[in-house]
């Protein structure tokens, strides 16, 4: 795998922040996040993502700590069509290729990757893996996305519409209402003083 890449967004929809670290490399994405949120209630979330060749996603393990306590997820795609949730088969979502963690503005880098809308004309319509934060529980979504220039892909799902910003690797830079990615510091440590 190549180097990782660390990219933070302030997540608006959970008035909290996500940290990725992010390896991509010739059709897999490994990646590891953690976020924090104060809606719809106080929460962090740790994940573990894994995808198989295309960016099908093959693993997304995640675990929630709120003031109800802690719940873990682990779901899983055969590369066949067929998921499980902790093991159990979970039918309703037969057929996705995608998972889609609710307020994680990673999980739309898949689908773009995997048709390049990032970079030239598509559009194309998905059934997601959506898994609801801080519940976990999992849910079909359809969803749609489109090439509408370099580095700006449309979305839509249900009454929701939004045109997102992505860089030339196809993540996501700005993603109005849901989440915006920050600039990380160059050249500077804790304790490090500028003039």
């Amino acid at each position: 795998m190549s180097a990782a890449r660390v990219l933070t967004w302030e997540v608006f929809a959970s008035r909290g922040v996500e940290t990725a670290w992010i390896q991509v490399r010739d059709g897999l994405l490994r990646a590891r996040g953690r976020a924090v949120g104060v809606a719809p209630e106080p929460y962090w979330v740790t994940y573990d993502l894994e995808t198989a060749d295309g960016f099908v996603t093959r693993r997304l393990r995640v675990t929630v700590d709120s003031a109800d306590g802690s719940r873990t997820l682990d779901l899983r795609h055969d590369g066949a069509g067929a998921w499980t949730a902790d093991g159990e088969r979970l039918p309703v979502v037969d057929g996705a290729l995608d998972c889609d963690l609710a307020r994680c503005p990673l999980t739309n880098t898949m689908p773009v990757l995997r048709h390049g809308l990032h970079r030239g004309p598509g559009e194309v319509e998905f059934l997601m893996a959506w898994v609801s934060v801080p519940d976990l529980t999992v849910h079909p979504s359809r969803q749609t996305y489109t090439h509408l220039r370099p580095g700006r892909v449309g979305f839509a799902s249900g009454d929701v519409r939004s045109d997102l910003r992505v860089d030339g690797e196809g993540f996501v830079v700005d993603y109005p209402s849901l989440a915006r990615r920050l600039a990380a510091a160059q050249g500077r440590s804790f304790g490090s003083a500028r003039p």
